[in-house]
């Protein structure tokens, strides 16, 4: 994929970058990445992106065609040219820690923590909100879906309904770490090593004079991994056709109507005519609602295309994620940020996220000061990229899929349900506490200091 992403940022990042550079600002700002608050219809997330954000990161610089536009723009009319001669030397020098993708997550939790100069830490915030978001977006909802599906497997077909085509690349990949078996979309299976799936189109039935032929075409062609698409016309018709040809049938798949009886009116079918090893796919506007209905019901199902509402996350679509000043360092002086604004406070300094199990099973999350220490719980920020370059390589999507499922099995089943499931206990140091309200105390007593000398 394509990675020249300089541009790729709100403008408000450059024209601070700018202002930054005019006036010496050449503080260290370490940012924290997180979501605020979880919506009722999510108990948990499945952080994803990680490996996208570090690719860009990597990869950050500025062309010559890049700064030629933005020299053109109004914005940068009064900006000095040597802050274009900085932009076309510029390279993302800082450092990353973050939770390891497949990591379950909840409300205030940072995703990620990049310390960096100011300017740079600043330019990077637009897309790695972006990338975050909606990767950890499209994997949750995944691991939603296949939690509905009880064991059956899982495959992302949703390309055709992304929001553009980097989408769908992006969703196919977070849909695997959020535990899909497979992908259609053909790049995000050469770019990240993903298993590819897929059947035909009605099209491809209709192309042809009869059902009949066109079935024994796409046997002839594919005999050990067709899978015939049987309701163009009548699903138990075409159900009887297939069943009937005279071959081994690798599997059918029915894309609409009422999938629990269709389903095992075609299991009858497939198994009187003793094609018992004939797979059963279905697919069509499918979510974890509907699957865990079909599922719920005995529908003989062995696997669920997944489509629009798993890429689209359509009953969630955005989360109140953010990215936020947490403490600056300059000439070794630190200093913890935050902001009072009415319901956007957040926990100042820097960072770590304790993990307390009881039993094998979470039991509870702590949120404290990177500094402290609990050794009976496991931290879960690490570092993953020092001076602007990742620690590691990227392990196999296949890898992190299996960490998601492995989280997801330590996770108390009560918080797996689908709806109504309780909040998962976050708690606060008290030393983060005692931060915050140090804070308090300093900001509102030098406003009311100042207010007071200024005789209002």
């Amino acid at each position: 994929m394509n990675t020249d992403r300089a541009l790729l940022v709100d403008l408000y990042e450059l024209t601070m970058a700018a202002a930054y550079f005019e006036h010496g600002i050449d503080c260290r700002a370490t940012f924290e990445l997180f979501v605020r608050h979880l919506p009722p219809q999510r108990s948990y997330l499945v952080a994803a992106g990680l490996d996208s954000a570090l690719t860009y990161l990597e990869n950050l610089h500025f062309t010559d065609d890049d700064i030629r536009f933005l020299r053109q723009q109004p914005a940068f009319q009064t900006v000095s040219p040597e802050f274009f001669d900085y932009l076309r030397e510029f390279r993302f020098h800082g450092d990353m820690s973050a939770v390891e993708e497949g990591t379950l997550v909840f409300a205030e939790e940072p995703l990620l923590q990049l310390t960096a100069p100011v300017l740079e830490a600043q330019i990077a915030e637009t897309y790695l909100l972006s990338v975050m978001h909606y990767e950890t977006l499209v994997a949750s909802k995944a691991a939603r879906v296949v939690r509905a599906a009880g064991g059956r497997k899982v495959l992302e077909f949703g390309t055709r309904r992304a929001h553009g085509p980097e989408a769908g690349v992006r969703a196919a990949r977070a849909a695997c770490v959020g535990g899909c078996v497979a992908t259609s979309n053909v790049l995000a299976g050469a770019l990240y090593d993903l298993p590819l799936a897929g059947t035909a189109a009605h099209s491809w039935t209709q192309v042809f004079p009869s059902e009949r032929r066109s079935f024994e075409a796409l046997l002839e062609t594919f005999p050990d991994t067709a899978i015939l698409l049987v309701d163009t016309y009548d699903p138990l018709v075409g159900a009887e056709i297939a069943a009937t040809l005279g071959t081994s049938v690798p599997g059918v798949r029915l894309d609409s109507g009422d999938l629990l009886e269709k389903s095992r009116h075609v299991r009858d079918i497939l198994d009187r005519h003793g094609l018992r090893d004939s797979l059963i796919v279905a697919s069509g506007d499918l979510n974890e609602y509907k699957i865990e209905e079909l599922v719920a019901h005995g529908a003989p199902i062995d696997s669920f295309g997944v489509g629009t509402d798993l890429v689209t996350s359509r009953d969630v679509p955005a989360l109140s994620v953010v990215y936020k000043l947490v403490e600056t360092e300059t000439n070794g002086v630190v200093e913890p940020k935050t902001k009072f604004s009415e319901e956007k406070v957040y926990w100042p300094g820097r960072k770590q996220v304790f993990r307390f199990f009881d039993r094998g099973q979470y039991h509870h999350d702590l949120l404290a000061r990177a500094q402290e220490d609990y050794p009976q719980a496991t931290p879960l920020l690490a570092p993953v990229m020092r001076a602007g370059r990742r620690l590691a390589p990227a392990p196999p999507v296949k890898k992190i899929r299996e960490r998601t499922l492995a989280n997801l099995s330590c996770l108390p089943k009560a918080s797996k349900a689908l709806r109504g499931a309780p909040i998962y206990p976050v708690e606060k140091s008290a030393e983060l506490e005692r931060l915050l309200e140090d804070i308090r105390v300093q900001h509102f007593g030098a406003v009311e200091s100042s207010n007071q000398e200024g005789g209002l």
